[in-house]
């Protein structure tokens, strides 16, 4: 008996003496790698820059006096400064267009001033945009006189450097030069520019 347990024993340490041997302390467990997270890539072409070009369509002009209205092509340069904020642009620009639209005899519209704002949202290379500002007319015979206009557009970037768009605008000249005479216009153009 005395035999027996000296062998359970023996054996009883040689099991359990693996499992105390070293150090008390736990084994220090190692911290996941977590990979730094990539900056999202910027949705489209960067749009920030100055850009020149010019643009033609078709202008409609009509008038609270009965007879006075008429409609031909409109063109001319356009010219500004855009800020891409990501998703968003925003910008200032100018038009100047050239037109030949007969009113009434005598009259016709000679040119269209703008200075503009707009911002718009990014769709893979295009912005679709709204627009407005500042407009000024000169009728031929009557003289020019200041409005407003508003529109929407969208510009689709072709290469680094050109886009290509299209723009309706509508302006609002209320009692033109004092002659009680409100003309509302609509224009729809093409526009091409290159951008710097």
């Amino acid at each position: 008996m005395k035999r027996t347990l000296t062998v359970l024993a023996a054996t009883s340490a040689l099991v359990a003496g693996p499992a105390l041997a070293g150090s008390m302390t736990p084994a220090p467990q190692e911290q996941p790698v977590i990979a730094p997270v990539a900056p999202p890539a910027p949705a489209g072409p960067d749009w920030t820059g100055f850009y020149g070009g010019g643009q033609i369509g078709y202008g409609n002009i009509d008038s609270n006096v009965p007879g006075v209205d008429g409609d031909d092509v409109i063109g001319g340069l356009t010219f500004g400064y855009d800020y891409d904020l990501g998703n968003w642009v925003v910008g200032a620009g100018m038009d100047y267009d050239f037109a030949d639209i007969s009113l009434a005899p005598g009259n016709s519209l000679e040119r269209v001033y703008r200075v503009k704002a707009r911002g718009g949202y990014k769709v893979g290379d295009g912005l679709i945009y709204g627009t407005g500002g500042y407009a000024n007319a000169d009728v031929s015979g009557v003289g020019d006189d200041d409005g407003y206009f508003v529109g929407a557009g969208y510009e689709h970037m072709i290469s680094q450097n050109v886009s290509l768009g299209g723009e309706v605008l509508y302006h609002e000249f209320d009692n033109f030069q004092s002659t009680g005479t409100d003309v509302e216009a609509t224009t729809v153009q093409l526009r091409g520019t290159f951008r710097f």
